[in-house]
Protein backbone atom coordinates (compact mmCIF):
# COMPACT_ATOMS: atom_id res chain seq x y z
CA UNK A 1 0.00 0.00 0.00
CA UNK A 2 1.67 3.37 -0.80
CA UNK A 3 1.97 5.72 1.98
CA UNK A 4 -0.20 8.75 3.34
CA UNK A 5 3.06 10.94 2.31
CA UNK A 6 3.65 8.99 -1.02
CA UNK A 7 0.66 9.69 -1.92
CA UNK A 8 0.44 12.65 -1.65
CA UNK A 9 3.75 13.13 -3.62
CA UNK A 10 1.94 11.17 -6.35
CA UNK A 11 -1.34 13.72 -6.01
CA UNK A 12 0.90 16.89 -6.98
CA UNK A 13 1.51 15.42 -10.66
CA UNK A 14 -2.00 14.10 -10.92
CA UNK A 15 -4.67 15.37 -13.52
CA UNK A 16 -8.46 15.32 -12.99
CA UNK A 17 -11.21 12.61 -14.45
CA UNK A 18 -12.04 13.59 -18.06
CA UNK A 19 -15.83 14.47 -18.76
CA UNK A 20 -18.32 12.01 -19.63
CA UNK A 21 -18.28 9.12 -17.42
CA UNK A 22 -16.40 11.05 -15.01
CA UNK A 23 -13.89 8.36 -14.03
CA UNK A 24 -12.71 8.41 -10.99
CA UNK A 25 -10.21 9.98 -8.37
CA UNK A 26 -8.11 6.79 -6.71
CA UNK A 27 -6.99 6.88 -3.53
CA UNK A 28 -5.88 3.87 -1.10
CA UNK A 29 -7.64 3.46 1.77
CA UNK A 30 -6.81 5.88 4.65
CA UNK A 31 -4.87 4.90 7.68
CA UNK A 32 -7.07 4.09 10.98
CA UNK A 33 -4.53 5.51 13.40
CA UNK A 34 -3.97 8.66 15.33
CA UNK A 35 -4.84 11.88 13.77
CA UNK A 36 -3.15 13.41 10.76
CA UNK A 37 0.02 15.85 11.15
CA UNK A 38 -0.72 17.08 7.23
CA UNK A 39 -4.17 18.22 5.99
CA UNK A 40 -6.25 14.89 4.08
CA UNK A 41 -6.37 15.41 0.67
CA UNK A 42 -9.94 14.63 -0.59
CA UNK A 43 -9.60 12.10 -3.15
CA UNK A 44 -10.14 13.80 -5.89
CA UNK A 45 -6.62 14.65 -5.89
CA UNK A 46 -5.56 11.28 -6.54
CA UNK A 47 -6.26 10.67 -10.48
CA UNK A 48 -5.26 10.29 -13.66
CA UNK A 49 -6.59 11.39 -16.89
CA UNK A 50 -5.76 11.21 -20.31
CA UNK A 51 -4.79 14.18 -23.00
CA UNK A 52 -7.94 16.48 -22.84
CA UNK A 53 -9.99 18.02 -25.55
CA UNK A 54 -8.10 21.28 -27.34
CA UNK A 55 -10.26 24.44 -26.60
CA UNK A 56 -10.28 26.35 -30.01
CA UNK A 57 -12.16 29.73 -29.66
CA UNK A 58 -12.68 32.23 -32.25
CA UNK A 59 -10.96 35.43 -32.19
CA UNK A 60 -12.57 38.00 -30.12
CA UNK A 61 -12.20 41.78 -30.45
CA UNK A 62 -11.12 43.08 -27.27
CA UNK A 63 -13.77 44.49 -25.31
CA UNK A 64 -13.91 48.49 -24.60
CA UNK A 65 -13.58 50.31 -21.49
CA UNK A 66 -17.26 50.78 -21.96
CA UNK A 67 -17.43 47.07 -21.90
CA UNK A 68 -15.54 46.23 -19.11
CA UNK A 69 -17.14 48.76 -16.95
CA UNK A 70 -20.70 47.54 -17.45
CA UNK A 71 -19.18 44.18 -17.26
CA UNK A 72 -17.82 45.04 -13.68
CA UNK A 73 -21.26 46.01 -12.18
CA UNK A 74 -22.37 42.39 -13.18
CA UNK A 75 -19.61 41.41 -11.03
CA UNK A 76 -21.26 42.64 -7.46
CA UNK A 77 -22.48 40.60 -5.52
CA UNK A 78 -26.37 39.57 -6.39
CA UNK A 79 -27.08 38.02 -3.04
CA UNK A 80 -26.98 34.60 -1.65
CA UNK A 81 -26.01 31.96 -3.62
CA UNK A 82 -26.20 34.05 -6.97
CA UNK A 83 -28.26 32.51 -9.85
CA UNK A 84 -28.55 28.93 -7.92
CA UNK A 85 -29.98 30.01 -4.78
CA UNK A 86 -30.13 28.52 -2.00
CA UNK A 87 -34.17 27.23 -0.13
CA UNK A 88 -34.22 28.62 3.75
CA UNK A 89 -34.45 25.66 6.02
CA UNK A 90 -33.64 23.08 3.21
CA UNK A 91 -30.24 21.40 2.02
CA UNK A 92 -29.69 20.19 -1.53
CA UNK A 93 -28.47 16.80 -1.44
CA UNK A 94 -26.84 15.44 -4.73
CA UNK A 95 -23.43 13.52 -5.82
CA UNK A 96 -20.15 12.60 -7.26
CA UNK A 97 -21.55 9.86 -9.02
CA UNK A 98 -19.00 6.69 -10.74
CA UNK A 99 -20.23 3.14 -10.28
CA UNK A 100 -18.09 0.04 -11.29
CA UNK A 101 -19.96 -1.07 -14.26
CA UNK A 102 -22.17 1.02 -14.77
CA UNK A 103 -22.63 4.05 -17.04
CA UNK A 104 -23.94 7.77 -15.30
CA UNK A 105 -27.22 7.13 -16.71
CA UNK A 106 -27.59 4.12 -15.24
CA UNK A 107 -25.78 5.03 -12.07
CA UNK A 108 -28.21 7.81 -11.79
CA UNK A 109 -31.23 5.19 -12.72
CA UNK A 110 -29.78 3.41 -9.74
CA UNK A 111 -30.04 5.90 -7.12
CA UNK A 112 -33.24 6.54 -8.49
CA UNK A 113 -35.08 3.67 -7.46
CA UNK A 114 -33.04 3.61 -3.96
CA UNK A 115 -33.56 6.47 -2.86
CA UNK A 116 -36.88 7.17 -4.19
CA UNK A 117 -35.82 10.43 -5.75
CA UNK A 118 -33.17 12.06 -7.96
CA UNK A 119 -29.75 13.57 -7.43
CA UNK A 120 -30.61 17.58 -6.59
CA UNK A 121 -27.01 18.84 -7.97
CA UNK A 122 -25.12 16.34 -10.15
CA UNK A 123 -21.27 16.64 -9.91
CA UNK A 124 -18.98 16.56 -12.71
CA UNK A 125 -14.72 16.70 -12.86
CA UNK A 126 -13.54 18.44 -15.84
CA UNK A 127 -10.10 19.39 -16.92
CA UNK A 128 -8.89 23.03 -17.52
CA UNK A 129 -8.06 22.49 -21.27
CA UNK A 130 -11.62 20.49 -21.98
CA UNK A 131 -14.27 21.98 -23.95
CA UNK A 132 -16.77 22.79 -21.24
CA UNK A 133 -20.62 21.75 -22.32
CA UNK A 134 -22.71 23.89 -23.80
CA UNK A 135 -25.51 21.01 -22.86
CA UNK A 136 -26.87 19.80 -19.63
CA UNK A 137 -26.37 15.74 -21.39
CA UNK A 138 -27.42 13.03 -18.78
CA UNK A 139 -28.73 15.34 -16.35
CA UNK A 140 -31.63 15.46 -14.94
CA UNK A 141 -33.91 17.91 -15.58
CA UNK A 142 -34.44 19.15 -11.58
CA UNK A 143 -30.97 18.58 -11.19
CA UNK A 144 -28.38 21.46 -10.86
CA UNK A 145 -25.34 21.09 -12.45
CA UNK A 146 -21.85 21.22 -10.49
CA UNK A 147 -18.68 21.25 -12.35
CA UNK A 148 -15.40 21.09 -10.51
CA UNK A 149 -12.86 22.66 -13.33
CA UNK A 150 -9.64 22.27 -13.39
CA UNK A 151 -6.93 24.89 -13.09
CA UNK A 152 -3.33 25.17 -14.31
CA UNK A 153 -0.71 27.55 -13.01
CA UNK A 154 -1.73 30.59 -12.12
CA UNK A 155 0.55 32.20 -13.82
CA UNK A 156 -1.20 31.04 -16.64
CA UNK A 157 -4.25 32.93 -15.61
CA UNK A 158 -2.75 36.07 -14.36
CA UNK A 159 -0.65 37.02 -17.12
CA UNK A 160 -3.50 36.61 -20.16
CA UNK A 161 -2.49 33.57 -21.80
CA UNK A 162 -5.42 32.19 -21.24
CA UNK A 163 -8.10 34.39 -21.98
CA UNK A 164 -9.23 32.92 -25.15
CA UNK A 165 -9.80 29.31 -23.25
CA UNK A 166 -11.91 31.36 -20.39
CA UNK A 167 -13.65 33.11 -22.57
CA UNK A 168 -15.02 29.95 -24.55
CA UNK A 169 -15.67 27.71 -21.39
CA UNK A 170 -18.03 31.00 -20.52
CA UNK A 171 -19.71 30.82 -23.56
CA UNK A 172 -20.02 27.33 -23.58
CA UNK A 173 -21.46 27.08 -19.83
CA UNK A 174 -23.70 30.20 -20.63
CA UNK A 175 -25.46 28.41 -23.47
CA UNK A 176 -26.65 25.96 -20.91
CA UNK A 177 -28.94 28.61 -20.30
CA UNK A 178 -29.85 26.47 -16.49
CA UNK A 179 -27.93 28.31 -13.26
CA UNK A 180 -25.12 25.85 -12.64
CA UNK A 181 -22.55 25.89 -10.02
CA UNK A 182 -18.91 25.79 -10.78
CA UNK A 183 -16.16 25.00 -8.57
CA UNK A 184 -12.81 26.39 -10.09
CA UNK A 185 -9.30 25.25 -8.25
CA UNK A 186 -10.82 23.50 -5.33
CA UNK A 187 -8.75 22.70 -2.43
CA UNK A 188 -6.07 25.20 -3.35
CA UNK A 189 -4.78 25.02 0.41
CA UNK A 190 -3.80 22.15 0.11
CA UNK A 191 -0.20 21.07 -1.70
CA UNK A 192 -1.33 17.88 -3.87
CA UNK A 193 -2.70 19.59 -7.16
CA UNK A 194 -0.74 21.97 -9.69
CA UNK A 195 -3.09 24.80 -8.76
CA UNK A 196 -2.29 24.58 -5.06
CA UNK A 197 -0.14 27.11 -2.96
CA UNK A 198 2.35 25.67 -2.25
CA UNK A 199 3.55 24.70 -5.89
CA UNK A 200 2.57 28.39 -7.16
CA UNK A 201 5.29 30.74 -5.26
CA UNK A 202 3.85 30.36 -1.67
CA UNK A 203 1.01 33.16 -3.19
CA UNK A 204 -2.23 33.00 -2.37
CA UNK A 205 -2.43 36.80 -3.76
CA UNK A 206 -2.27 35.42 -7.67
CA UNK A 207 -4.48 32.94 -6.81
CA UNK A 208 -7.60 35.39 -6.26
CA UNK A 209 -5.97 37.50 -9.00
CA UNK A 210 -6.38 34.76 -11.16
CA UNK A 211 -9.96 33.84 -10.16
CA UNK A 212 -11.04 37.53 -10.23
CA UNK A 213 -9.73 37.18 -14.00
CA UNK A 214 -11.85 34.61 -14.64
CA UNK A 215 -14.83 35.73 -12.95
CA UNK A 216 -14.48 39.21 -14.65
CA UNK A 217 -14.16 37.12 -18.27
CA UNK A 218 -17.35 35.21 -17.52
CA UNK A 219 -19.24 38.23 -16.28
CA UNK A 220 -17.98 39.86 -20.22
CA UNK A 221 -19.01 37.35 -21.85
CA UNK A 222 -22.77 37.24 -20.14
CA UNK A 223 -22.62 33.61 -18.80
CA UNK A 224 -24.81 35.17 -15.60
CA UNK A 225 -26.17 31.55 -15.35
CA UNK A 226 -23.45 30.64 -13.28
CA UNK A 227 -22.87 30.60 -9.57
CA UNK A 228 -19.11 30.73 -8.29
CA UNK A 229 -17.85 27.81 -5.80
CA UNK A 230 -14.66 29.04 -3.74
CA UNK A 231 -13.85 25.54 -1.94
CA UNK A 232 -10.80 24.59 -0.12
CA UNK A 233 -10.41 22.11 1.89
CA UNK A 234 -11.30 21.89 5.28
CA UNK A 235 -7.52 22.38 6.75
CA UNK A 236 -4.55 23.35 5.31
CA UNK A 237 -1.44 21.76 4.02
CA UNK A 238 1.12 23.04 4.88
CA UNK A 239 -0.30 24.46 7.87
CA UNK A 240 1.33 27.79 7.68
CA UNK A 241 0.46 31.19 8.46
CA UNK A 242 0.70 31.87 4.85
CA UNK A 243 -1.13 28.92 3.76
CA UNK A 244 -4.45 29.78 5.45
CA UNK A 245 -7.59 29.37 3.73
CA UNK A 246 -8.77 32.36 4.34
CA UNK A 247 -5.93 34.05 2.47
CA UNK A 248 -6.88 32.82 -0.61
CA UNK A 249 -10.80 34.27 0.05
CA UNK A 250 -11.42 36.34 -3.61
CA UNK A 251 -13.72 38.82 -1.71
CA UNK A 252 -17.57 38.77 -1.40
CA UNK A 253 -18.49 40.09 -4.51
CA UNK A 254 -16.36 37.20 -6.40
CA UNK A 255 -17.71 34.26 -4.40
CA UNK A 256 -21.34 33.23 -4.42
CA UNK A 257 -21.39 30.28 -2.55
CA UNK A 258 -18.21 28.71 -0.07
CA UNK A 259 -17.37 24.88 0.15
CA UNK A 260 -15.51 22.19 1.29
CA UNK A 261 -14.08 19.03 1.56
CA UNK A 262 -13.71 17.05 4.33
CA UNK A 263 -13.86 13.26 4.75
CA UNK A 264 -13.40 11.22 7.90
CA UNK A 265 -10.27 9.95 7.09
CA UNK A 266 -8.85 9.89 10.50
CA UNK A 267 -12.60 9.17 11.85
CA UNK A 268 -13.19 12.98 12.41
CA UNK A 269 -16.43 14.02 13.49
CA UNK A 270 -18.97 16.59 10.81
CA UNK A 271 -18.39 19.29 13.15
CA UNK A 272 -14.74 18.82 13.26
CA UNK A 273 -14.47 18.64 9.41
CA UNK A 274 -16.92 21.78 8.89
CA UNK A 275 -17.53 24.02 11.96
CA UNK A 276 -14.43 26.07 10.83
CA UNK A 277 -15.88 26.99 7.19
CA UNK A 278 -19.85 27.09 9.16
CA UNK A 279 -18.30 29.76 11.83
CA UNK A 280 -16.09 31.88 9.41
CA UNK A 281 -17.86 31.97 6.22
CA UNK A 282 -21.62 30.86 6.92
CA UNK A 283 -23.07 34.29 8.28
CA UNK A 284 -22.27 35.48 4.64
CA UNK A 285 -22.57 32.95 1.96
CA UNK A 286 -24.55 29.88 1.23
CA UNK A 287 -22.01 26.55 2.42
CA UNK A 288 -21.98 23.88 0.58
CA UNK A 289 -20.00 20.74 1.41
CA UNK A 290 -18.64 19.91 -1.99
CA UNK A 291 -17.00 16.60 -1.02
CA UNK A 292 -17.72 14.25 1.49
CA UNK A 293 -18.22 10.52 2.18
CA UNK A 294 -18.39 8.49 5.17
CA UNK A 295 -14.97 5.72 5.75
CA UNK A 296 -16.07 2.42 6.73
CA UNK A 297 -13.91 1.26 9.66
CA UNK A 298 -15.79 -1.84 10.22
CA UNK A 299 -18.94 -2.77 12.05
CA UNK A 300 -21.68 0.13 11.26
CA UNK A 301 -19.12 3.58 11.31
CA UNK A 302 -20.02 3.96 8.21
CA UNK A 303 -23.53 3.88 8.69
CA UNK A 304 -22.94 5.81 12.25
CA UNK A 305 -21.01 8.53 10.56
CA UNK A 306 -23.43 9.03 8.00
CA UNK A 307 -26.38 9.54 10.46
CA UNK A 308 -23.90 11.85 11.92
CA UNK A 309 -23.63 13.67 9.41
CA UNK A 310 -27.52 13.96 9.02
CA UNK A 311 -27.72 15.46 12.20
CA UNK A 312 -24.77 17.67 11.94
CA UNK A 313 -26.71 19.42 8.74
CA UNK A 314 -29.93 19.60 10.47
CA UNK A 315 -28.91 21.25 13.12
CA UNK A 316 -26.87 23.82 11.33
CA UNK A 317 -28.84 26.18 8.95
CA UNK A 318 -25.63 27.74 7.26
CA UNK A 319 -25.08 24.44 5.32
CA UNK A 320 -27.41 24.52 2.11
CA UNK A 321 -25.84 21.74 0.05
CA UNK A 322 -24.11 18.42 0.86
CA UNK A 323 -22.88 16.38 -2.20
CA UNK A 324 -21.16 13.07 -1.58
CA UNK A 325 -18.48 11.08 -3.41
CA UNK A 326 -20.31 8.13 -4.27
CA UNK A 327 -17.88 5.74 -6.11
CA UNK A 328 -16.09 2.48 -5.91
CA UNK A 329 -14.07 3.25 -9.35
CA UNK A 330 -11.10 4.46 -6.38
CA UNK A 331 -8.59 1.81 -5.77
CA UNK A 332 -9.07 0.50 -2.33
CA UNK A 333 -11.97 2.92 -1.20
CA UNK A 334 -15.78 2.29 -1.64
CA UNK A 335 -17.21 5.53 -0.79
CA UNK A 336 -20.39 4.08 -2.15
CA UNK A 337 -23.34 4.91 -0.39
CA UNK A 338 -24.86 1.27 -0.92
CA UNK A 339 -21.20 -0.27 0.18
CA UNK A 340 -23.64 -2.43 2.86
CA UNK A 341 -26.81 -2.58 3.42
CA UNK A 342 -26.09 -0.18 6.99
CA UNK A 343 -24.40 2.02 5.06
CA UNK A 344 -27.62 2.76 2.27
CA UNK A 345 -30.56 2.54 5.35
CA UNK A 346 -28.50 5.63 6.90
CA UNK A 347 -28.24 7.72 3.75
CA UNK A 348 -31.65 6.97 2.69
CA UNK A 349 -33.09 8.28 6.17
CA UNK A 350 -31.25 11.37 5.27
CA UNK A 351 -32.17 11.31 1.48
CA UNK A 352 -36.16 11.19 2.54
CA UNK A 353 -35.66 13.19 5.39
CA UNK A 354 -37.49 16.91 4.65
CA UNK A 355 -34.59 18.75 5.38
CA UNK A 356 -32.70 17.40 1.82
CA UNK A 357 -35.47 18.33 -0.19
CA UNK A 358 -33.61 21.63 -0.99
Amino acid sequence: MVSRRGMLTLAALAALPAACSRQAPSLSAAPTSAAPTSASPSPSAFSSLGPAATVTASPKPTPSETEKAAAAQKVKDTGRGGPVSPTAGKVMLGSYLSLSGRSQSESLALRRSQLGRDQRIVHQFWAWDEKLPRTRAGVPSDSTLMISWHAPAWSRITGGGSDQLIAAAARNLGAQGKPLLVRWAWEMNGDWFEWGGANNGKDPGAYVTAWRRIHRIFAEEGADNVSWVWSPNWNDSPAVSWNKMRNYYPGDDYVDWVGVSGYDFYQEKPSTLFDPIVGSYGAKKPIIVSETAAIDFGGSTKADWTDDLNAYARRTPEISALVWFDTDTHNDTNFRIDSTPGALAAYRRMARNSHFEG
